[in-house]
């Protein structure tokens, strides 16, 4: 199960304390109280998203949201791997 999902004011607050207040991850995790590698996943998904601080005023909760979590196509096709090759190669030995 993915992990829940921060509130939208604690995500706008990470960006503000990045950005505004040039604080590092570490310390943006221990004013939020949430872990450092929280802190620094939102920031690379609002990097990845072209976002910054301040917010246009005109973006709602929602587009934020959809920004930092782009929904995956439902017709995208994604590789199963061959779960028998990988069990023969690892019976033979070739992973050791």
């Amino acid at each position: 199960m993915p992990p829940r999902r921060i509130s939208m004011r604690r995500i706008k607050e990470i960006l503000r304390l990045k950005f505004e207040l040039h604080l590092d991850n570490r310390q943006i995790a221990r004013s939020c109280n949430i872990p450092h590698s929280t802190v620094g996943n939102y920031l690379r998904r609002a990097e990845a998203a072209g976002l910054t601080w301040p917010l246009p005023p005109d973006m709602s909760d929602t587009d934020v949201e959809r920004l930092l979590f782009p929904t995956v196509p439902a017709d995208r096709k994604v590789p199963v791997p061959d779960l028998e090759a990988i069990h023969t190669a690892v019976r033979e030995g070739i992973f050791d």
